[in-house]
């Protein structure tokens, strides 16, 4: 699983980069414009909320995990939810928190 989280964590990264970049390409760098555009019609308003609810409570689930369980390297998929999107803070959260339970699993991190 670790590396079918890694595949969508970078798939989730690139695919959207993809359309964000046209966008700006055909629209400029104006974040007012692309904020407008994601409110432009009630179906992309509500996929704008569903996605901006889901990344709150994917960056709570990290800081309560990473307050207990220490492994700060979760704060990465912080960082790739912000500045990316919950299609790539998700997956690779996933695949960070893996390594941690494979540990503790295992009984060894010979097999991490």
């Amino acid at each position: 699983m670790r590396i079918l989280f890694l595949l969508l964590a970078i798939w989730g990264a690139v695919h959207p980069m993809y359309f964000f970049v046209r966008w700006f390409l055909s629209e400029g760098l104006s974040l007012t414009t692309l904020i407008a555009g994601w409110q432009a019609n009630f179906a992309s308003t509500g996929l704008m909320w569903d996605v901006t609810i889901a990344a709150i409570a994917l960056i709570l689930w990290i800081l309560t995990e990473v307050s207990k369980t220490r492994n700060v390297l979760g704060l990465w998929a912080i960082a790739a939810t912000i500045c990316i999107g919950v299609s790539c803070g998700l997956p690779l959260y996933l695949y960070l928190r893996d390594r941690v339970v494979y540990a503790r699993d295992a009984h060894t991190v010979r097999t991490l």
